[in-house]
Parts: C-alpha cells; sequence; structure tokens
C-alpha cells in the first residue's frame, strides 16, 4: 500500500454513509480483522520516532548527561544505575502528563494537533472533572481554573527540575553498592511532584490518571522515603503488582475479545497471522481457538506465572529467563500499536524488568524477604494491592488503571448518538481544537472519507465484548432512528473535550454529559449516550445505563456478559438480551423513536 495514504475499504465513502448503520459496522469491522485501522506506514513511522528519538534517546542524553553515569554510549556502565531508573520513571511521567506519551496521536484520537493534554491543562476555562466534588473541599465544580493551570504547571517544572539536577551521595546506596558512581535523586525531589500531582487530581481525576499516577507515584514515595535496598525491593513489588493485577483481571470472558482486533492493528503481522485469531473472517469473527490460547496462555498465564517468578526466584538462569519473557511481553504489546498507544510506557517497564532484577537479584539481598523491617513487606504489599482488589469488586469505585486492568477488555466504556448536525456545536466548548472531522479535514481527508475514518473506532469497539451490548442497547432504544444520528466512541469523545483518554470510561460518564449539557443545553433526543460500567470478578453481569444530555439517566439495566460472547459485532441476530432494571418515568415515548416508544412499553419508577 502507498507509504503516506491510509489503506480504506473497498466502498464508495458518500454512498457508504447512506447506508444502515450494522450495514455499516458490518463493512468496517471485517474490515478490521484484515487491515486494522488501516494506518498509513507513515504514521507508525512518527509514531517509532517520537518513541525511538525524543522518548528513548532524548531521554537516555538528557539523564546520562546529568547524572554522572557515563556516556550514553557506555551503557555497561549505566544500565543498572539506580539513578537511571529513577530519572527514566520521571523522565516518562513528564511524558505522559505533557501529553506526547500514550494517548497521543491519530490512533487515538487526536489528529491535527496530534496531543491533547498541555493544550488543554494550562488553559483555564477547559473542562476539569474532580473524582469526589461532595466529599473534598474546594473541588466542587468543573471549569478549570487560573490555580489549576498554576498547579499543572508547577507539576512540570517540578518534573523536568528532578530530571536535570545531578544526583546526591546516599549513605544506604554507598553501603550496597560503593562502585555506584550516580547517586541518587534527592528525596524532596520526588516528594513535591508526588504532592502536586494528588493535590490537582482532587481537582481533576484526568490529569492524575494522565500522569499515570497510579503507578508512578508510588515509585516516587518509595525512592523518596526509603533507603536504597528497601527501595529496590519496594519497586519490585510495584511492577509485579502492576503484572499479576493486569493478568487476573484477564480472568474474564472480555480479553479473548482485545486480541484479535488489537493483533490487526499489528502493522507488521503477516495477514494470515492476523485472520488466524477469527473463527472464520469475514464472516465469523469470534476469537478462534488460537486467539483465546494466544491470550490466555501466552498472555494470562505468562503475566501471572513469571512475575512471580521473577519476585520468587533465586536461581540467576531461571531469572534472567523470566526477565527476556517480560520484555518480550512488552515489546510484543509495543509492536501492536494498541489503540491508547502506551509506547513509552511499555519499553519502560521493558527496561525496568531488566534493571530491578537482572541487576538486583533476588538472592543478592534484594528479595522480598530482605526489607530492613519486619512490617514493610506486609504494609507496601496491602497498599499496594487495595486498589487493585477494590476495583475488581467494585468497579464503578475505581477507575481501572488503579485497577490494574490494563488489557483486559473489561473497561467501563460508551457509545455517543448524536442527532443531525449536534456534533458540530462540540466546537462551542471550551476545547482548544476543532472537532475530529474537522481535524481529518484539515489533514486533506475529503468529508465523506473523513466519517468514514471516525466511524472505524466504532467498529473497533464492536469487535470487543461489551461493545456488542452497548450497540444493542443504543438500537433497542433508538430504533430504525439509529441510522439517522452520528455514533461516536465515547473513548474518543472524552479525547476531545477534556484533552486525553486512555480507555477509562469514568472520564466520559455522566459526570462529562452533565458538564457538556450545562454548556451547549441540547433538547430531548438531540444527544443520547450508552454507558456501561466494567463487570466485577465477582459477578457475570454488566451495569449499563442510557442517559439523555437534557433528561438526564432515562434507564438502567445490565446483560449477561456470556451473552454477548457468542454475537458478530454487527448484531445480525438483532440486539442481545438485557435486564431493564429502572427507567425515568419523563422519559416519555416522544423523547424517543425505539420499538418502546411504538408499543408504549413503561417501566415502574
Amino acid at each position: 500500500m502507498p507509504f503516506n495514504s491510509p489503506v480504506l475499504p473497498p466502498v464508495e465513502p458518500e454512498e457508504f454513509n447512506q447506508r444502515p448503520f450494522f450495514e455499516r459496522v458490518k463493512v468496517l469491522s471485517t474490515f478490521w480483522a484484515e487491515n486494522g485501522f488501516g494506518s498509513p506506514r507513515l504514521l507508525h513511522v512518527i509514531y517509532l520516532v517520537k518513541l525511538l528519538g525524543l522518548s528513548a534517546l532524548g531521554g537516555l542524553l538528557l539523564i546520562t548527561w546529568t547524572s554522572d553515569v557515563g556516556g550514553l554510549l557506555d551503557v555497561r556502565h549505566w544500565w543498572d544505575e539506580p539513578i537511571v531508573y529513577e530519572k527514566l520513571v520521571l523522565w516518562v511521567a513528564l511524558l505522559e502528563i505533557v501529553g506526547v506519551g500514550g494517548a497521543w496521536g491519530p490512533l487515538t484520537g487526536h489528529f491535527k494537533p496530534m496531543y491533547g493534554g498541555a493544550r488543554y491543562w494550562l488553559r483555564p476555562g477547559t473542562i476539569r472533572l474532580p473524582p469526589w466534588p461532595r466529599a473534598v473541599p474546594f473541588t466542587r465544580g468543573d471549569e478549570r481554573g487560573v490555580v489549576d493551570a498554576l498547579l499543572y504547571a508547577a507539576i512540570l517544572a517540578s518534573l523536568a527540575v528532578a530530571i536535570v539536577l545531578p544526583g546526591a551521595d546516599s549513605a544506604t546506596l554507598t553501603a550496597a553498592r560503593p562502585e555506584s558512581t550516580g547517586g541518587l535523586v534527592r528525596p524532596v525531589l520526588f516528594v513535591v511532584p508526588a504532592v502536586l500531582i494528588v493535590l490537582l487530581g482532587l481537582r481533576d481525576k484526568v490529569v492524575f490518571l494522565a500522569a499515570r499516577g497510579e503507578q508512578y507515584v508510588p515509585v516516587m514515595i518509595v525512592c523518596a522515603g526509603l533507603g536504597f535496598t528497601d527501595m529496590i525491593i519496594a519497586a519490585k513489588l510495584i511492577i509485579v503488582v502492576v503484572w499479576v493485577g493486569a493478568a487476573v483481571s484477564k480472568f474474564t470472558h472480555h480479553f479473548s475479545f482485545v486480541v484479535p482486533p488489537m493483533v490487526s492493528n499489528a502493522p507488521f503481522m503477516p495477514k494470515a497471522v492476523r485472520l488466524k485469531h477469527y473463527r472464520n473472517a469475514p464472516e465469523d469473527l469470534r476469537p478462534s481457538g488460537f486467539a483465546r490460547f494466544t491470550a490466555h496462555v501466552m498472555g494470562t498465564t505468562a503475566e501471572f506465572v513469571v512475575p512471580l517468578t521473577l519476585l520468587l526466584s533465586t536461581n540467576r538462569e531461571l531469572t534472567l529467563i523470566a526477565v527476556g519473557c517480560m520484555v518480550l511481553f512488552h515489546l510484543f504489546i509495543t509492536s501492536t500499536f494498541p489503540l491508547a498507544v502506551p509506547l513509552e510506557w511499555n519499553v519502560l517497564f521493558g527496561y525496568i524488568a531488566i534493571f530491578l532484577f537482572a541487576g538486583y537479584p533476588n538472592g543478592e539481598g534484594y528479595g522480598v524477604l530482605d526489607f530492613s523491617q519486619g512490617w514493610m513487606l506486609p504494609v507496601i504489599a496491602g497498599a499496594l494491592l487495595f486498589f487493585p482488589v477494590l476495583g475488581n469488586l467494585r468497579p464503578d469505585l475505581v477507575s481501572f488503571l488503579p485497577s490494574m486492568r490494563q488489557y483486559a477488555g473489561n473497561w467501563a466504556s460508551a457509545l455517543w448518538a448524536m442527532a443531525p448536525g449536534v456534533e458540530e456545536r462540540l466546537n462551542d466548548l471550551p476545547i482548544p481544537v476543532p472537532t475530529h472531522n474537522r481535524q481529518l479535514q484539515a489533514l486533506g481527508y475529503p468529508a465523506p472519507v473523513a466519517e468514514l475514518t471516525m466511524q472505524m473506532f466504532i467498529a473497533w469497539r464492536s469487535m470487543h465484548s461489551q461493545g456488542k451490548g452497548l450497540l444493542s442497547v443504543l438500537h433497542t432504544y433508538l430504533g430504525d432512528d439509529i441510522d439517522t444520528y452520528t455514533v461516536r466512541e465515547g473513548e474518543i469523545g472524552a479525547n476531545l473535550i477534556l484533552g486525553w483518554n486512555f480507555g477509562d470510561g469514568h472520564l466520559h460518564d455522566d459526570q462529562l454529559i452533565e458538564a457538556i449539557q450545562r454548556r451547549l443545553r441540547f433538547e430531548p433526543g438531540e444527544f443520547v449516550v450508552v454507558w456501561v460500567e466494567s463487570q466485577p470478578l465477582h459477578r457475570p453481569t454488566q451495569e449499563y445505563f442510557v442517559m439523555d444530555a437534557a433528561l438526564g439517566v432515562v434507564e438502567r439495566g445490565k446483560w449477561n456478559v456470556r451473552d454477548l460472547t457468542e454475537e458478530q459485532p454487527w448484531l445480525p441476530n438483532g440486539p442481545v438480551p438485557v435486564t431493564v432494571t429502572w427507567r425515568h418515568p419523563a422519559d416519555h415515548p416522544q423523547h424517543r423513536l425505539g420499538p418502546r416508544a411504538q408499543t408504549g412499553e413503561e417501566a415502574p419508577a
């Protein structure tokens, strides 16, 4: 295919956009199975240049230059220097919170410009989402103020200062590694950004999650508060909890549906291997036995067993094999260019595996039983496990990121349905970028091609388990009028309005829709959202709601996840069964045009 042109389905875009909604879903989902997003190779080169040039080479140049650990090419000298580990964590945290790490670029809906992040969070007047506005003083409201922008700027400055300042001598480091030359980052340089990230996070959960606060703030805390050996052991616990937490979250039906579309989007994957992940593409896009093996043996099982081996093994050869497995694991994920594009995060974790477990073996005094004080292991492990355990049992209380449910497919998610002309009104929101169609047209895409491109995100969602449930509820609610609505993926909508999203539906639930409605005042039926919560680990169901921006939540219900697993993305057998548990008495038939409106079906309030 052309290097700088996308691959498009073999349809005429203008005619295609007039087809019935589910016919479009079928065309685009079967296209995705074979071609992924269809991105031009130039796009992947841009991502790789950013990753290898700015993030990796740029970061290492800066870190080695400021840390007295030898030059960039003297890898044997600096690869296991603790200050390199510390500063790499700070560097990637800085990239993430600026907005040029994960959730960057066209694969996340940032076309032109290619990032949100700082464009939004340095600008008073944009929308913010406080996590607990009723419980935490001075956090109410949804408009970013001058204080928020200044706090955000202070975070950027504190991270930059911590990276560029040279290390300081440490008695605990000298005692453990007298040959070390770089020292350690001063504790206060970890304390300041950690405190600022938490403070701003109480006013805007978006920025906290964008900074990957659930992973980097714990590292900052242990680096600031523990002696060198205890710091290394605690850092091992942190990364193992991330790995094992992700593995446990994949013990559901959802993960088998993640791997096929992810592999299909891998630009260097042979087409035959992509299609092997489906039962019989293009007719049957359910995961094949090969896909389930890839997901739950090469993926889930390996991600559970190998990290525990790293944490507990004192055998040098076994440890090195396990390190190699985790490096390959993260390189594989990087190679697929997943839609959130967490490339820097995956490369960093590959390096951390080498640094912690190959550089500081368990058998040399860096095992989990080697903490200097006995209380440290249960206290640190308990603190690290609190949010993953709570988030898997009560996903409504915890974002999927602190829950450590990366890549699990078990995410809160949503679809937005907008009446004709409504999407254009989003340009009236306080956002520094235009809507996606305008961005694509600014890149030279004709309007029909831009619209087709945006619908690719719906096709991607439809290939996941919960996507079938969302489409079922939306179709039931809107009826045949779904063909006239502009349907958008909620994550992409949140990226536009908030400047960032990493797949977390908690950033585009009723809180965001209410903030939009306060500013744009839609009429009933103009802006309809179907939203679903993650599946709790101990229950077979997911709970959803339907929200009309003008009326609020108008319906609540649930579906059995198993019912989603045998359906195709385009729902040829009709909507999956759902149980409506509540319907708003003000949601009268004249407010919607779905099948229930025609039959007059009502549910008790």
